[in-house]
C-alpha cells in the first residue's frame, strides 16, 4: 500500500465541491475512461471581475485522482482566472502534503483540466494532448507536448519518473525509447542535465516540493486469482450497507483482469449520482487491492461475456 497523507485522505473520504454545476460558464475535460482516469473540472467565473466564484468537478479514478480533484477546486476558487493559470501539479501535490510518486499523474491530471477550462472561459480551441503534438504512448493517449510540460515543471530526470507523473510508458512499455528521447531533448533544452541546486530554507520552488516516498518495507507478495476475487468480494460486501442505508444496492457481476464490471440496483440504479457510487466502489477497490483497476457498469459487459 502507498503512504497517504492525512490531508490526502480528508479529500478521498470527504471530497469537496464533487458534482456538477449548472451555472458553469468554463468546462475544462481531461483523460478517458478507456484508459482509466477521466476529469471534467466546471468553473463559474465572474465575467466582470474574472474571479473563480465556484467550481466543481467530476472524476472517474482512484484515491489519489478524488483528492487532487478536490484540492483543485479548494485552489482555485476565489482566484481570479490569471491567478489560477499559475496553479500547476506541484502546487495540488503541495496543497495535499505530497502524493506517492506512483500517483503523481493525478495532480497533472488536475493542472491539465484546469488549463482546458480557463481556455473554454476566454473562448480558445483546446485541444486534448494527444491530438495537439507528437503521440508517444498509445495505451494513455499521451503526447509529446504534455511530457514536455511534466518535466519541466516537475524538473523530471528519468524514465520512471515520466511514467509516475503522466502514466505514459506504463502499460505495453513499447514507447520507452520515445519517451527517452523527449526528455533528452526537454533536458538538453532546459540544461537540467546538472542537478537542480537546492532551495534556502523556508523557500518553496518548482522543485522543491517532492512527491511522498514510498513506505519502507518489502513488497506485498502477489495475489493469487482466488485471493484477488475475494478481496474484491469482501471490498464490495463492506460497501453495501452503506449504499442500501439510501436505497440501492451493488452486486459484484464480473472480473476480467483490471475491469471489475458491476450492476446498480434499486434506486442507485437511475439516480442522477450514479457514477459518484461507481466511483466510490473503484475507490474502495484500488485500496483493498492495492493496484489500479476500471470499476465499470455490467452494461458494459462485451458481448457474449
Amino acid at each position: 500500500m502507498w503512504n497517504y497523507t492525512d490531508k490526502v485522505k480528508e479529500h478521498f473520504f470527504n471530497p469537496k465541491n464533487a458534482g456538477a454545476l449548472d451555472e458553469a460558464n468554463a468546462v475544462g475535460e481531461v483523460g478517458s475512461i478507456t484508459c482509466g482516469d477521466a476529469l471534467k473540472l466546471m468553473m463559474k467565473v465572474n465575467p466582470d471581475s474574472q474571479v473563480i466564484e465556484d467550481a466543481k468537478f467530476q472524476t472517474f479514478g482512484c484515491g489519489s485522482a478524488i483528492a487532487s480533484s478536490s484540492a483543485l477546486t479548494e485552489m482555485i476558487i476565489g482566484k481570479t482566472v490569471d491567478e489560477a493559470l499559475a496553479v500547476t501539479n506541484r502546487d495540488i501535490a503541495e496543497y495535499l502534503g505530497g502524493l506517492p510518486p506512483e500517483k503523481m499523474h493525478c495532480s497533472v491530471m488536475g493542472a491539465e483540466a484546469l488549463r482546458a477550462a480557463i481556455a473554454d472561459f476566454k473562448g480558445e480551441e483546446w485541444v486534448d494532448d494527444h491530438e495537439e503534438g507528437e503521440l508517444v504512448c498509445k495505451c494513455f493517449g499521451i503526447d509529446a507536448a504534455m511530457i514536455e510540460r511534466a518535466v519541466t515543471v516537475n524538473s523530471l530526470t528519468t524514465l520512471e519518473e515520466v511514467t509516475h507523473y503522466t502514466k505514459a510508458g506504463g502499460s505495453c512499455q513499447t514507447c520507452h525509447e520515445k519517451i527517452e528521447e523527449v526528455l533528452e531533448a526537454v533536458l538538453a533544452k532546459t540544461g537540467a542535465l546538472a542537478p537542480p541546486k537546492p532551495h534556502a530554507p523556508g523557500t518553496v520552488g518548482l522543485d522543491a516540493i517532492k512527491p511522498l516516498a514510498p513506505k519502507a518495507e518489502a513488497a506485498p507478495a502477489k495475489l493469487t486469482n482466488v485471493q484477488r476475487m475475494q478481496k474484491i468480494m469482501f471490498a464490495i460486501e463492506e460497501l453495501r450497507p452503506q449504499i442500501q442505508r439510501d436505497g440501492g444496492d451493488v452486486e459484484l457481476v464480473d472480473i476480467d483482469g483490471k475491469d471489475i464490471y458491476v450492476r446498480l440496483t434499486g434506486a442507485c440504479s437511475g439516480c442522477s449520482q450514479s457514477a459518484g457510487t461507481m466511483m466510490g466502489v473503484q475507490a474502495k477497490l484500488v485500496e483493498a487491492l492495492g493496484e489500479f483497476v476500471r470499476v465499470k457498469p455490467a452494461s458494459l459487459l462485451p458481448a457474449g461475456a
